[in-house]
């Protein structure tokens, strides 16, 4: 396996030579890592709402579903 060192050199000579598309095709690529970093997956309303709705649970104010009856719902419905 080769270490990171080794890869980094390696695609430091291939970028060296590399042609207009590959160079614009690895321009992406630090395009997307570096929107990625900026950017959470998934965002902090995404969690309030689950925490909200986990509170229902708890407190009985809302019913959750196996994942039989979820199924068994889904089929009736298509019928």
């Amino acid at each position: 396996m080769e270490s990171t060192l080794e890869i980094r050199k390696r695609i430091h000579e291939f970028i060296d030579i590399a042609d207009e598309r590959i160079l614009r095709i690895i321009n992406g690529i630090i395009d997307a890592e570096e929107q990625e970093d900026n950017y959470p997956t998934v965002p902090d309303w995404h969690y309030d709402k689950l925490n909200e709705r986990r509170e229902k649970y708890i407190t009985g104010e809302s019913k959750s579903y196996t994942w039989e009856e979820v199924k068994e719902k889904a089929k009736s419905a298509l019928k």
